[in-house]
């Protein structure tokens, strides 16, 4: 009787202690944490931030809160410096785009290699097979916790002169551009005039007419209304993909229980599928709905050839070769056998 007495008293003693340290943890957590988006909800990219949000509001039954803070504005909407912010603390988590982070993490820059991913196929086989294990181990290095994948899409070329279908048309076309090095080389390479500047910028210069064009997935063209803006011409050349990153600050993430982390992650996973879902929709239906939306706005879409493709690659190749060394040949290699054996 008495060892049963101990024993009891002993599992008492470990569930107490196992309550106050439960509770000692809580109450070092946030009432509210910053979730940065380069984007608002109208958006896939912001709707998936949303999602993320609330799956972990109801799943920690209110533990943790998370706030969306749209347009970078943690950053003033500067969004190449949203992945230092994230390290330092100022930001607590966020969805972030490769391409933004690529001046921090240059092997992000991998995705933007001109021509390298095909198909969504290819993108998948990337950010779900090893490429996407090795990057979230040098992100882990780098300094935030990655969670989970998410995706902008395609980047197709707008502009408001005419339509594009070989680089010669491009030729001294003024388009922004991301704030990336790789962005600027590819467009020099095909003779346009690339200009940098942030997407809070880049509408206002698009509706003056100070700059022609810029390259955007089409699910940000129809959001951002970007017919009433000038643009009137797309073209079809999936010449880049823009995979997003759910990541958490190194402390925040720390500051968590193990079971609250478990929630955060798996609820960043779910909320990314969800989200690449709704970034492909209207695009890889056979009749691609999307297109025929933007085209009765009075937009002209121009859908290349293989033939016509092929330039852009060929034109764009020494830049792929360039930057083949700088992000690190290896990891550049890999991703071309995985994309290379995926199953179509």
């Amino acid at each position: 009787m008495k060892v049963q007495v101990r024993t009891l008293l002993k599992f008492a003693v470990a569930a107490t202690a196992m309550a106050f340290t439960a509770m000692s943890s809580a109450q070092n957590y946030k009432p509210e944490y910053k979730m940065s988006l380069v984007v608002g909800t109208a958006f896939p990219w912001g709707k998936g931030g949303e999602t993320w949000a609330n799956l972990v509001k109801e799943r920690t039954q209110g533990r943790i809160n998370i706030k969306l803070y749209p347009g970078v504005s943690l950053v003033q909407g500067d969004q190449t410096r949203e992945f230092t912010a994230i390290r330092q603390g100022v930001i607590d988590m966020a969805i972030g785009s490769t391409i933004n982070w690529s001046p921090q993490v240059k092997q992000l820059n991998l995705f933007s290699l001109p021509f390298l991913m095909p198909d969504y196929a290819a993108m998948d086989a990337l950010t779900q097979g090893e490429v996407g294990k090795q990057m979230f181990s040098i992100l882990d290095k780098a300094g935030v916790v990655p969670l989970a994948w998410g995706e902008n899409g395609y980047r197709e070329i707008t502009n408001s002169k005419g339509p594009i279908r070989k680089p010669e048309d491009l030729k001294g076309l003024k388009l922004r551009v991301v704030g990336s090095p790789l962005f600027s080389d590819i467009f020099t390479a095909l003779g346009a005039n690339p200009t940098q500047m942030s997407w809070a910028d880049a509408q206002p210069a698009l509706s003056s007419g100070a700059v022609d064009g810029q390259e955007n997935p089409m699910s940000v063209f129809t959001a951002a209304k970007m017919h009433t803006i000038g643009q009137k011409h797309v073209t079809m050349w999936g010449y880049v993909a823009d995979p997003l990153v759910f990541v958490v600050n190194k402390e925040v993430w720390a500051s968590w229980t193990p079971a609250d982390q478990a929630i955060v992650r798996q609820a960043a996973i779910d909320a990314g599928k969800e989200e690449i879902a709704i970034a492909r929709k209207g695009l890889i239906e056979a009749d691609k709905p999307l297109l025929k939306e933007i085209a009765a706005l009075g937009v002209t879409i121009t859908e290349l050839t293989p033939a016509e493709r092929e330039a852009f690659v060929k034109a764009t190749r020494p830049v792929y070769d360039k930057w083949k060394s700088q992000i690190g040949a290896d990891l550049v290699n890999t991703a071309e056998k995985s994309i290379a054996a995926r199953k179509k």
